[in-house]
């Protein structure tokens, strides 16, 4: 009995080395992303997720979810990238 539980054990050893912190990096990637979206709404005077994108909408806040849409762009690759 005591050489399977040190099989189990050597086994979850082994593969824990194998684990990536691919989402973990890419929900950190994003939580940076949303707190610029944020910050720059509140830079001009508006509360982010208040303002919908229609035709009267300030290019400011254009410009915002544009640079938060980048942003999140270059946080996909994260998801699948090993990260030790």
């Amino acid at each position: 009995m005591n050489q399977r539980i040190f099989a189990v054990i050597i086994i979850f050893i082994n593969l824990s080395l194998l684990v990536n912190a691919g989402p973990l990096a890419y929900g950190a990637c994003q939580t940076v992303c949303n707190i610029g979206w944020v910050s720059c709404y509140a830079a001009f005077g508006y509360v982010a997720g208040t303002v919908t994108a229609g035709a009267g909408t300030p290019l400011v806040i254009l410009g915002c979810n544009a640079a938060q849409g980048a942003c999140m762009a270059l946080c996909a690759p994260l998801l699948f990238a090993p990260t030790p």
